[in-house]
C-alpha cells in the first residue's frame, strides 16, 4: 500500500505568456504541480513529471496513466479528496485508489463516513512529512525553467532527499 498526493512546489515567477499557465489559482502562488507516491513511513518513492501550477491533480494522474500502473505493480493507494473519481475500475477489479467519502450540500456524512474520513487522514499523514523533505530545499524556491526541466531537478532532490533521510 502506497500514498498518493499532489503538492504546488512554489517557484519564481516567469515573465510574459509562459507566467500564466504557471499561476496556481487554488493556492495564489506561482509553481509547479508534482505527484508523488511515498510509503507507510512518508519515504519519498516516486515522484511525477512537474506540470504547470494550474494542473490538477487528477488529471495529471490520468496523464500518467497511474492507476494502470498501480495495478500492473499490484499495488493500491490512499489518497486525499482531490482524487475521488480518478479509479474507475470495472466490477470483480479491487480498486487502485482508496479515498474518503466527500458531502454533498443534500447529502450529508453519515457518522461512519466520518469516521472512515478519520481513520484515512491519519493514515495518511506520513504522506505530508515526505513532502516537507522535499520542499525543505531551497533550491526549489528559485526555480524559473521550463517544467520539462524542473522535472530533472525535482527526481534529482528525490534521491538526495532519500540519503538525507536514511541518515
Amino acid at each position: 500500500m502506497v500514498l498518493l498526493d499532489g503538492t504546488p512546489i512554489r517557484t519564481r515567477r516567469r515573465s510574459g505568456k509562459d507566467n500564466r499557465k504557471n499561476d496556481a489559482g487554488k493556492s495564489k502562488c506561482h509553481g509547479l504541480l508534482v505527484i508523488a507516491l511515498t510509503d507507510d513511513r512518508g519515504r519519498l518513492l516516486w515522484i511525477s513529471a512537474a506540470r504547470p501550477g494550474q494542473t490538477s491533480e487528477i488529471i495529471a494522474c490520468r496523464h500518467d496513466q497511474l492507476t494502470a500502473k498501480l495495478r500492473a505493480a499490484g499495488l493500491g493507494a490512499i489518497a486525499d479528496l482531490s482524487f475521488v473519481g480518478l479509479d474507475d475500475s470495472g466490477p470483480g477489479t479491487g480498486p487502485a485508489v482508496i479515498t474518503g467519502y466527500q458531502a454533498a450540500r443534500n447529502r450529508p456524512l453519515t457518522r461512519g463516513q466520518k469516521l472512515s474520513n478519520t481513520a484515512l487522514a491519519a493514515v495518511r499523514s506520513p504522506l505530508e512529512h515526505g513532502f516537507a523533505h522535499l520542499k525543505n530545499w531551497r533550491l526549489l524556491g528559485k526555480v524559473r525553467t521550463d517544467p520539462t526541466w524542473a522535472t530533472a531537478l525535482v527526481r534529482a532532490l528525490l534521491v538526495l532527499t532519500n540519503r538525507e533521510v536514511s541518515r
